[in-house]
């Protein structure tokens, strides 16, 4: 089964389209019975809005309103092991600081149940935390910006903490959109992380499976260098910066 990190993106159809190898797979996972797909969000006081669309982007992607689970906790909180009891997880967006500290007691439970064939797709906060070392917001690099203080999601120092794990190298989102790509470069020329993809809106990252829908071989997916296993599909670009002898290399890939 497949690691689906997501750049984000606000348009519901085409987030869905990127993530039905996802259901697909929870659905192998579940065999003959209908799967249980767990969304998990860490939501803001005053948000009122991201349940539903959450939901409504995994039910674009195929899932049934009854095939969905909604696991919600206020930022600050965390979540319980058993928010994991599903055939596949789906974590949103919103603050990664927030997320990051949501998954700190589970962080090891997540990566056994991926490791045992449990499909994961991370969106956006989602998506970045499911790296080893995680980029988790900031705008300064040793207080020089870096990127948009819009990005920093409330820090200021690039800050990079312990992630979920389920890749070894750091996902940056929202690249072209929030220019958070010279953000990754910047980190990766400090030593903060040895090499990073960010990933454009309405565009996926998929390490998994050989032969699954958007994997390494299939039509309109291409490799992503440093990336083993890993393909691209989408609208955008997914943008993999490295150490190099040089300074920070950087590669493109596209779908």
């Amino acid at each position: 089964m497949s690691i689906h990190l997501l750049g984000g993106g606000r348009d519901v159809a085409r987030c869905g389209a990127l993530l039905r190898p996802f259901v697909r797979e929870a659905r192998e996972v579940a065999g003959g019975r209908p799967p249980v797909i767990a969304v998990l969000l860490v939501l803001e006081a005053d948000d009122d809005a991201s349940v539903g669309r959450f939901r409504s982007v995994v039910e674009a992607a195929g899932a049934s309103v009854d095939e969905v689970r909604v696991e919600v906790v206020e930022e600050g909180a965390a979540f319980a092991e058993a928010a994991l009891d599903a055939d596949a997880v789906f974590v949103g967006g919103g603050l990664t600081p927030a997320y990051e500290t949501a998954f700190s007691g589970i962080r090891d439970a997540v990566r056994v149940r991926v490791a045992g064939g449990m499909p994961y797709a991370g969106f956006s906060a989602g998506a970045a935390i499911a790296a080893g070392p995680a980029i988790v917001g900031g705008y300064r690099v040793g207080g020089v910006e870096v990127a948009a203080e819009d990005a920093g999601e409330e820090l200021d120092e690039v800050a990079v903490r312990d992630g979920l794990g389920l890749v070894p190298f750091a996902v940056d989102v929202h690249a072209a959109q929030w220019g958070t790509l010279s953000r990754l470069v910047a980190a990766v020329a400090a030593g903060l992380v040895a090499e990073g993809v960010a990933i454009d809106e309405h565009t996926a990252l998929i390490v998994g499976a050989p032969g699954a829908p958007g994997a390494p071989g299939a039509p309109g997916a291409t490799a992503v260098t440093g990336a083993a296993g890993a393909t691209v599909a989408g609208a955008g670009h997914v943008w993999h910066a490295a150490a190099s002898a040089s300074g920070v290399q950087v590669t493109l890939r596209s779908a």
